[in-house]
């Protein structure tokens, strides 16, 4: 049985009523009145404390569905949904180096680490030869012991060998290059698509072949420009997201039409 919030009943206002009853319920769930996997007052109790129509209550309920921020169970209710972890963009770190701060338990399994020649793709980003040996190191990353991203990870060789005797399973290989190796990091490039499950990643993912996940492709520079680290990253688009702040160019001064007198 849900607990039901006191809430003040919808004024009137141009603002359609449905509207405000999803806004209240919002504010509500973001601001952590309602916690995740909290149930919601039932349609019926929503009616009362809104004074307003059922029609309007499931309105706004399904606007707050198709936001994933909740979910409904036949038979039992609506409840709150877990809010997506996300990584921001504007800055290069490890997963794990940006999970564990938010306060998510990470955990990876190293699927494989072996030693492949460097298929053509590879080589242009790392800069080497078509099929040089390289290091490829697949895992998958479990944030609160939910796989939540798939990765593929090409290094060059010599780096990929150090790194067998490192703590993959968990540590983030972004600190270990640079906390034990000494090897410090500048910039990455990065391209985001998305594309839809193959067996491999239904399997690492634990979801249905077809679904559609986010695929991010990251190219990592050391701090004087050399490619190192090249990588495919797989993500859960139910359970991930990264975000990313862009500011507005400042748009270029008009140039004016009129020419002053005496000019050429």
């Amino acid at each position: 049985m849900s607990s039901a919030k006191a809430f003040e009943p919808i004024a009137f206002s141009p603002v359609p009523l449905y509207t405000q009853v999803r806004e209240t319920l919002r504010e509500r769930i973001l601001d952590g009145s309602y916690a995740p996997h909290a149930q919601l007052p039932s349609e019926s109790e929503m009616v009362v404390l809104f004074k307003v129509s059922r029609i309007t209550v499931r309105q706004a309920l399904s606007d707050l569905q198709r936001e994933n921020l909740i979910f409904k169970i036949p038979g039992k209710g609506t409840f709150v949904a877990k809010p997506k972890a996300f990584q921001h963009l504007g800055q290069l770190e490890g997963f794990a180096e940006a999970m564990v701060r938010m306060g998510y338990e990470i955990r990876n399994q190293v699927t494989s680490h072996k030693t492949v020649p460097a298929a053509p793709r590879v080589a242009q980003r790392l800069g080497l030869a078509e099929g040089a040996p390289v290091a490829q190191i697949k895992r998958v990353r479990h944030l609160n012991r939910s796989p939540v991203s798939y990765e593929v990870t090409y290094l060059p060789h010599a780096i990929g060998e150090r790194l067998r005797q490192a703590d993959l399973a968990g540590r983030d290989i972004f600190l270990i290059l640079e906390n034990d190796y000494g090897i410090a990091l500048g910039h990455a490039d990065l391209q985001i698509d998305a594309m839809l499950a193959d067996e491999v990643l239904a399997r690492a993912l634990v979801v249905a072949e077809g679904t559609a996940v986010l695929r991010v492709e990251r190219l990592t520079h050391t701090a004087g420009g050399t490619p190192l680290d090249f990588e495919d990253l797989y993500f859960r688009g139910d359970a991930f997201q990264h975000r990313l702040r862009i500011a507005r160019a400042t748009p270029a001064p008009a140039q004016s039409s009129h020419t002053p007198k005496g000019s050429p």
